[in-house]
């Protein structure tokens, strides 16, 4: 039942979590108790199975993700980065799986398949079988054509994960390269896009440009991009290569990015440029823009915690303000159309009734209803005669509701399902109306099973934690007075 507690697995989760919390970042430790509030709300509504919880939907552990097209240099960049060669590189697409690279005491590396991320909450890529499943059917069984898991003892990497994407201008499994792409960028505290110096002409980026940098507009985290030039080296005997970064912001320009940092770079590992002054410039700028980048990754797990609070703040709004009135009014149209189908077979019943009844001669000048049938029953002294057929009756008219009521919650389904893809609120909100539309639920209430004023009191407090939460973290990265620690 949705209403009783979590089982004992997805508590004893939460509990490691908040072991790891009490240790790392003991202010995130008190919103795992935010989050199991808001299950517990989930579960009284039918929103969430009691084996689920909102906790183990998004990441823990920072995540930094890498984008862009083949050849971009994506690969090459995080060897740079962890300081071994982690990735196969190349100019062709040399590793076409998302790689989620992970930190392992173990001097010796190892590569496991795409199971071990989609069986396992901890990981980013939780249950992304389903997912890739439901915009590409039957790819789903193939998880390990998608994913694969990869461990790496680099000191770079201890507390936080990085992600390596396939190229964007992909054309096999496209729909579901893209999007896992969205669900990874969603999870991640910081994204880096990379471009290749060598092709900066809008024809070349156009794929990152329609499916990435477009959305970048709209999103309220947009911060968290980093657009990096990369391999501008190979720009170096041109009179003037400022013009290669020039159509390469003119491109960005042109979809309305206008604003964000951008970064040129190149692998130290390249070979040298031949001018010494155009080399001592370009590694100048090279290494100016790597260790701003490099900062900016190292300090992810600042932007992790606050990425918390924001996501628990998310989906306690969206629960009260989209799940919850979706919820309401997918069980007010069931119950409108399950009373006015209710009345319609009534009426229409007695109606037949009323015609057949008058046309066999069963009502008497008086009106009062003296049938043949009943007078045959008194005649006879049957027992439970009259009380049977009432019983009969009563029971046929139970059966005509409650297939009223699957009929009613069929024709209320498509709308909902319509709803929930376009918004894409917390909370499983089909089998939660599943849920509220039981047999022996009651038509009288129109609210969701399990919901009140209690609740929505419940879910301002949790408002009010996340703003405690900001609060402390301020206090624990910042001092505006200035004052000694």
């Amino acid at each position: 039942m949705p209403s009783q507690a979590a089982p004992d697995t997805v508590q004893k989760r939460l509990s490691e979590l908040e072991a790891h919390l009490e240790q790392e970042n003991p202010i995130l430790l008190n919103t795992v108790q935010s989050f199991r509030t808001l299950d517990q709300l989930a579960y009284d509504t039918g929103l969430l199975q009691p084996n689920q919880s909102f906790a183990s939907q998004i990441p823990w552990w920072p995540l930094i993700s890498v984008l862009g097209t083949f050849s971009a240099g994506k690969s090459t960049f995080i060897n740079d980065f962890l300081g071994q060669i982690v990735q196969r590189t190349g100019n062709q697409a040399v590793d076409d799986h998302f790689t989620v690279i992970v930190y392992s005491p173990e001097t010796r590396r190892h590569a496991l398949p795409g199971v071990a991320l989609d069986s396992d909450p901890r990981f980013p890529f939780y249950q992304m079988s389903q997912r890739i499943e439901n915009v590409d059917g039957g790819e789903g069984k193939r998880i390990d054509a998608y994913l694969q898991l990869k461990t790496c003892r680099s000191d770079r990497l201890r507390g936080k994960i990085l992600i390596d994407s396939p190229g964007f201008d992909a054309d096999a499994q496209r729909t579901a390269i893209l999007s896992i792409t969205d669900h990874m960028i969603s999870l991640s505290d910081l994204v880096l896009v990379m471009f290749d110096a060598r092709h900066p002409e809008p024809g070349a980026m156009r794929d990152t440009l329609q499916h990435l940098v477009l959305e970048t507009k709209k999103r309220s985290d947009s911060s968290k991009f980093l657009f990096i030039l990369n391999q501008l080296d190979t720009s170096s005997n041109e009179d003037n290569p400022e013009d290669v970064v020039a159509a390469w912001l003119r491109a960005l320009g042109e979809v309305g990015v206008t604003t964000g940092r951008f970064y040129t770079v190149f692998s130290p590992s390249a070979p040298q440029i031949e001018d010494p002054v155009r080399r001592e410039r370009f590694i100048k700028k090279r290494d100016a823009d790597l260790n701003e980048i490099y900062e900016r990754m190292d300090q992810v797990e600042v932007e992790r915690a606050y990425r918390i609070v924001a996501s628990l703040r998310k989906i306690a709004n969206e629960f009260n303000d989209e799940t919850i009135p979706l919820l309401t009014e997918a069980i007010k149209r069931w119950r409108r159309r399950t009373l006015l189908m209710d009345g319609l077979i009534i009426a229409a019943l007695l109606s037949a009734f009323l015609f057949w009844s008058i046309n066999a001669g069963h009502w008497q000048p008086d009106l009062s209803y003296q049938p043949g049938w009943l007078q045959w029953i008194e005649d006879h002294d049957i027992k439970y005669g009259l009380e049977g057929i009432e019983f009969g009756l009563v029971v046929g008219l139970l059966l005509v509701h409650l297939g009223i009521r699957k009929l009613a919650a069929a024709t209320v389904m498509p709308w909902l399902r319509k709803q929930v893809a376009k918004q894409s609120p917390p909370g499983n909100l089909l089998e939660a109306f599943r849920y509220n539309i039981r047999r022996w639920q009651t038509l009288l209430s129109g609210r969701p099973s399990g919901w009140g004023s209690w609740s929505t009191n419940r879910i301002a407090r949790v408002l009010q934690d996340c703003e405690s939460y900001v609060r402390s973290l301020n206090e624990r990265f910042t001092n505006p007075k200035g004052l000694p620690d």
